[in-house]
């Protein structure tokens, strides 16, 4: 399953015809897309002891397997 096809915490993205990291790759460059996916990586293991736990874990595993799609 590709990372498009999942979403970790609900499913407010999947449910849209084009997910929001769908539209960002398709008018960022390749590396502005890619600094926006590491980002979101260190935002969610930075804070997943304050805020979110396992789910921010998951999610940060998430937007690195968006990250390898793209290599």
């Amino acid at each position: 399953m590709s990372a498009n096809q999942k979403q970790v915490g609900g499913d407010h993205y999947t449910r849209q015809d084009i997910q929001p990291w769908e539209y960002m790759e398709a008018i960022l460059t390749k590396d502005q897309f890619e600094g926006f996916l590491i980002g979101n990586v260190i935002k969610y293991v930075s804070r997943y002891q304050e805020k979110g736990g396992k789910e921010d874990l998951l999610k940060a595993i998430h937007y690195l397997e968006k990250a390898t799609d793209i290599l």
